[in-house]
């Protein structure tokens, strides 16, 4: 079983950036996820994140991660099934394999939330999605139903506008959460209509999505309902590890360490109240700075500043070269 200095559980903004960081403080890193960038990289435009100006969310992530590679982090494409206390050290159990660590740094994201309707899982994937950016071409002049009401939503609604013939954004309260710009732009297409204090019944189709129900008894004729509906953290597998709060966010001291020694997290899998890239970026570098401390702690040993790692680092590369 290989050893670790810090695994970090999640390649997207705060799991790259604590991967960058834990490199240039000279800590043996690795970073498992599933995939590379998260709901980033599925984003089709990204607007502010400072200095990026307007980037595609996955040319954005794609720099994140060759950042984190550069230093020295390694990535493996993996799922994470267990973490489990071994002495002062961690065990990390993965589809694949198992690895051992000094520390760990829970930075996961969160999510898509389902309807848990009739007829949503069954029709996943035949009428059923969950991202517009990925899925959106493929129901050009279409007509389809957007659900939720925050800048996901409206941002798919938005986006789909372009391509549809028609689209109903389904909203289940009368209050927006969506940033004023997004509503401003949704308003100003024609073809979608804005529905409130509404929800979905059943969404109903032989083979692909024919028509979905309303809490009202109403139907909508549709060949696609996106369901935009906010994210929610998948930790029930961190078990009774670290506490969580009553929404299974990981609660997260200012140092981003959990109640667990060792164990810290950050990005929107937390308990920190705002969800964005460049936070969860942040979070993911004070991740890092906080581990490295740790560890260094453990060993008993002096921590490196970054201006001690960038002169090895350059040393690396011009062996390599």
């Amino acid at each position: 079983m290989e050893k670790y200095d810090v695994i970090i559980i999640g390649a997207a903004c705060a799991g790259l950036s604590a991967g960058l960081y834990a490199g240039r403080r000279a800590l043996k890193t690795l970073i498992l996820s599933k995939d590379i960038g998260g709901q980033a990289a599925i984003t089709a435009e990204i607007e502010n994140y400072p200095g990026a100006g307007t980037v595609a969310g996955s040319v954005l992530m794609l720099k994140f991660k060759e950042q984190a590679e550069k230093v020295g982090a390694k990535i493996i494409l993996d799922g994470v099934t267990k973490i489990e206390k071994a002495g002062n050290e961690f065990v990390v159990f993965t589809e694949k394999e198992q690895y051992g660590a000094l520390s760990i740094i829970l930075a996961f994201g969160l999510s898509h939330r389902q309807l848990n309707v009739p007829g949503e899982k069954e029709l996943t994937g035949r009428g059923v999605a969950y991202c517009a950016t990925c899925d959106g071409p493929l129901f050009r002049g279409k007509t389809v139903a957007v659900v939720g009401g925050g800048n996901s939503a409206f941002d798919a609604a938005d986006y789909l506008g372009e391509l549809c013939e028609k689209v109903y954004l389904l909203v289940r309260t009368d209050k927006f959460r969506a940033d004023q710009v997004l509503i401003d732009s949704v308003n100003a297409r024609k073809n979608v209509e804005i529905i409130t204090n509404v929800q979905i019944k059943e969404i109903v189709g032989a083979k692909r999505v024919e028509k979905i129900i309303l809490n009202s008894g109403s139907e909508l004729v549709l060949q696609g309902v996106f369901i935009e509906a906010g994210y929610e953290p998948q930790t029930k597998f961190l078990g009774d590890l670290v506490q969580l709060d009553d929404r299974g966010q990981i609660v997260v001291d200012m140092e981003a360490r959990t109640s667990e020694p060792g164990i810290f997290a950050a990005g929107d899998v937390t308990n920190v109240i705002f969800k964005q890239a460049v936070i969860s970026a942040g979070e993911g570098a004070k991740a890092a700075l906080s581990a490295a401390r740790y560890v260094q702690g453990v060993r008993g040993g002096e921590e490196k500043p970054d201006w001690k790692r960038r002169a090895e680092i350059g040393k690396l590369e011009n062996r390599r070269n």
